[in-house]
């Protein structure tokens, strides 16, 4: 008989978060959606007076973002609690379409501010008394090309609705109505396929589990490719329109220019990663001898290669590893977590209807939260690490900058989680050091970081660069040539080492992360500033964790590549990348001796 997910209300409440902390009832909530619209309609009265007071409505603009945040954390992480229940469907869309109304009625705010002559914008980012608010305006004269008049930002604005319209469906398909198949498990019981035990089973040691699981998943998406196709099709068309609209010669550059990337940056870890490859041939053939396979296949690629070992842990056990592993950060990041731990800030077990996956969220003035699906095994712990990471990021930026200054960039975003994970395996490794099984079983999981971290996401990063490319030359997204083209970068990465099942075509359908355009790049890109991070941090000691520190404190206060110089990284150069990728290599032959 098939397990059965527990529903909610049977998931014990220790392991689950506390959105009371955000409001204490729903009639709170529904009290602060009230009060949001009378801002709104505050907001609106500044139209065209602008020019009379600049402060008053940059204001008003702020505190108005800052209270829909915090009602945002509240409906969608309520959401996503239970993605089936119909009132918290209803309270999620009435809130969606309440931001639509505050960006459409706050679009006037920059192109009025435009009008102004740029010495008093200069003159106003300068102000001492209004520095809250410097980098928002130093970021608005550096963005004046790509603002467009009142009515036209008030239209896109009002668009924002329709174009989240496919990460929606993605959302709504991929959470709710997905029909994952019924499996066997190792003790040959049937089991409902979940995105929970997915990972699980691809890491099984009965070889035709994770096949089961592989091709049951994959080819449950590509049953409904015509439908994933659209949905996809729809979000590369929203991000193609809106950069076209603003300007951009691309969907990329809008995406990256906005928080001072470089372009250079995303191709050169992409050219980097094409010249590891070699390395991670020699992974895969180490990979297939260890398994002692005749061909290695897809499904064999999470499935740990020193079979007769693994490593279990129960939550608990999980959180004090974790805090073990992070002890080099100091003890008032340890205090933090621990609080987190007791403090209702983590949402552990999967139950029915619950999103998948694993994320940080909250908003200013409250502490971070954490939604897990746990596993208990060290990648649960790793998902565990990597979160808090985001958390303490977000702790650490909410303690030191206003809210206007507050919020850290995408590209920034998973560098702190990531570090999280390099040092909790750093430490693992010389715990065991002189335990040769534990210490090849570590070795292999380091790998996989790099493997899944950052050769992975490169990979993801390619097949985005791509989609995005074919429609900007008018191409046709068609599940053939999305699929063809994703095989293609399978065959590309693995092929000198592996056979790339045929189903794999339908992976791209499963990504949730390609709904949020040209985002994939950065774990690749941030796994490789954590690395180098993390290496500083356990070499130097204090001084190296207090200028890391001063990186997840910076918020937007600066530049995101300003704010990793903060912790000792240049990312405008290839060298960081290149560094990482040489310590790929180097583990790979030391896992050639261990094995």
């Amino acid at each position: 008989m098939a397990q059965e997910l527990k529903a909610r209300q049977d998931i014990d409440k220790r392991w689950q978060w506390q959105l009371e902390h955000i409001y204490a009832t729903e009639a709170d909530y529904d009290q602060a959606f009230e009060e949001a619209k009378l801002a709104i309609e505050k907001l609106k009265g500044y139209q065209g007076k602008v020019a009379q007071d600049p402060k008053a409505p940059i204001v008003a603009h702020d505190q108005l973002s800052c209270q829909l945040d915090r009602m945002a954390a509240y409906a969608l992480m309520h959401k996503d609690e239970d993605g089936a229940d119909p009132v918290r469907q209803a309270r999620a869309a009435k809130f969606e379409s309440l931001m639509v109304a505050a960006a459409s009625a706050g679009a006037y705010l920059d192109p009025e501010l435009l009008t102004l002559p740029e010495a008093q914008l200069q003159a106003l980012a300068q102000d001492v008394d209004f520095a809250a608010y410097s980098e928002r305006l130093r970021q608005l004269i550096r963005q004046k090309p790509h603002t467009l008049p009142a009515g036209e930002e008030q239209l896109l604005a009002a668009a924002g609705e329709v174009l989240a319209t496919p990460e929606n469906v993605f959302g709504m398909f991929n959470n709710v109505d997905l029909p994952l198949p019924v499996i066997q498990d190792e003790e040959g019981q049937d089991v409902q396929l979940t995105h929970g035990n997915y990972g699980v089973f691809l890491r099984s040691k009965d070889r035709a589990v994770r096949k089961a699981a592989f091709e049951g998943m994959h080819e449950t998406f590509r049953r409904f490719g015509a439908t994933m196709t659209a949905s996809y099709a729809g979000a590369v068309k929203g991000a193609v329109f809106t950069a076209r609209a603003r300007h951009y010669a691309s969907a990329r550059q809008a995406a990256l220019d906005p928080y001072e990337i470089p372009e250079a940056v995303y191709d050169n870890l992409l050219n980097a990663v094409d010249e590891a490859l070699p390395a991670m041939a020699e992974y895969l053939k180490l990979r297939q001898t260890k398994l002692g396979v005749s061909e290695l296949h897809l499904y064999d690629l999470y499935v740990p290669m020193i079979g007769d070992y693994e490593m279990k842990m129960t939550y608990p056990e999980a959180f004090e590893l974790v805090c073990e592993g992070l002890a080099p950060l100091g003890q008032d990041y340890i205090d933090r977590l621990r609080e987190a731990y007791r403090g209702g800030w983590i949402d552990v077990y999967e139950n029915k209807a619950k999103r998948s996956g694993a994320y940080s969220w909250g908003c200013y003035g409250v502490h971070p939260y954490v939604l897990l699906n746990h596993t208990d095994d060290l990648g649960g712990a790793m998902t565990l690490a990597h979160e808090l990471g985001h958390s303490m990021h977000t702790y650490y930026s909410n303690l030191h900058q206003p809210y206007a200054k507050s919020a850290y960039s995408l590209f920034v975003a998973e560098v702190a989680s990531t570090c999280n994970e390099v040092l909790l395996m750093r430490h693992l490794m010389k715990k065991y050091q002189g335990n040769p099984t534990v210490s090849a079983f570590l070795c292999n999981q380091f790998l996989e970081q790099f493997r899944t971290t950052l050769f992975r996401q490169a990979m993801f990063a390619s097949f985005e660069k791509e989609s995005h490319a074919m429609l900007e030359r008018g191409e046709a997204l068609t599940t053939e040539a999305l699929s063809k083209m994703y095989k293609g970068l399978n065959e590309k990465y693995y092929g000198a080492a592996c056979v790339i099942d045929p189903v794999i075509e339908a992976e791209w359908m499963r990504i949730p992360h390609f709904y949020t355009n040209f985002y994939v790049y950065q774990y690749a890109t941030g796994f490789s500033a954590a690395v180098a991070i993390a290496t500083r941090i356990l070499k130097e000691g204090e001084s190296a964790v207090r200028d890391y520190k001063k990186f997840l404190s910076a918020g937007c206060s600066v530049s995101p590549i300003e704010a990793l110089r903060y912790a000792g990284v240049d990312m405008e150069k290839p060298d960081t990348v290149q560094a990482a990728l040489r310590v790929f290599a180097q583990t790979v032959e030391e896992m050639k001796k261990l094995a």
